[in-house]
């Protein structure tokens, strides 16, 4: 527990030692302009943030990170840049997604953009230096719902290879909804078939890739039931999958660094990542 803890801090103060060989950069999903875009400003293009893993550690595995904020907000700190530093402490290369949002986008905008960095990772794979059959995806809270909706809802080009789920949101049709993100991805009168499509444990099936998921009892803000549901749902056809739900802490944890209780959950990540083959 104590060496991934030091990792984590390492990774979110940006003192990996060679983490720096290779600077961030951004790079828009469509250069010409996003389909479906209804203006010319910075949240009508999204773009990715290349994180390429340390080249002395470096492994041919990638994760497309998809930060929370309840479709209105992206948490691009805590979910997304420490994400990305604590996956290059691994060797593994991140990509972090910033999408658009609502109210001023709805579905299907969101899931196009995460098909989109998928397809862009994997379509340039060689030149990252990953294998195009190793690109997971990994989503907080309605990052996670993103991530969530990327693995029922594929094609062979972006589908993804593996799945991570943090807090994630669920479930549209239960009493443990996020009402927040609902509305903001489809708006205040949604169509009812969209809402019961969208409700991902009910698409789960054995083509859904492997999934590690992450909660805590203590969430009110997204119940950990929408962790237990999709976790059900996987085990029902078939598909391999790892729960954990800690008993504290809060929503929002990221890496829980700087919380005791739930401080080991990403050694659990890494672990799981190790048994998959994913460090080799």
């Amino acid at each position: 527990m104590l060496r991934f803890l030091v990792l984590s801090l390492v990774a979110v103060s940006g003192f990996a030692q060679d983490s720096r060989n290779d600077p961030p950069k951004t790079e828009l999903l469509w250069p010409n302009g996003a389909p479906g875009a209804v203006g010319e400003e910075d949240r009508d293009k999204p773009s990715i943030t290349i994180y390429p893993a340390p080249k002395a550690s470096a492994i041919p595995t990638a994760v497309v990170v998809c930060p929370g904020g309840g479709y209105g907000a992206l948490a691009m700190d805590h979910e997304g840049v420490q994400i990305a530093r604590w996956l290059n402490s691994l060797g593994i290369s991140a990509f972090v997604l910033k999408y658009r949002l609502g109210p001023r986008y709805h579905h299907p905008v969101m899931i196009n953009d995460a098909h989109r960095a998928i397809e862009m990772v994997r379509t340039r794979a060689q030149e990252f230096g990953i294998s195009p059959s190793r690109i997971g995806i990994w989503g907080f809270s309605a990052g996670g719902h993103l991530a969530a909706t990327a693995a029922t809802h594929f094609t062979v080009e972006n589908r993804p290879d593996f799945v991570v789920l943090a807090y994630p949101v669920i479930s549209f049709t239960t009493p443990f909804t996020h009402q927040g993100s609902k509305r903001n991805l489809l708006g205040d009168n949604p169509d009812p078939k969209l809402v019961e499509d969208l409700s991902n444990e009910l698409r789960v099936t054995r083509d859904t890739p492997p999934t590690f998921l992450f909660h805590t009892n203590a969430d009110t803000g997204v119940p950990p039931e929408n962790s237990v549901l999709f976790y059900l749902a996987l085990r029902k056809a078939g598909v391999p999958a790892e729960l954990h739900i800690y008993e504290r802490g809060p929503h929002g944890l990221g890496l829980a660094h700087m919380d005791a209780a739930a401080a080991s959950w990403p050694g659990r990540l890494a672990d799981w990542f190790r048994t998959r083959g994913l460090l080799k």
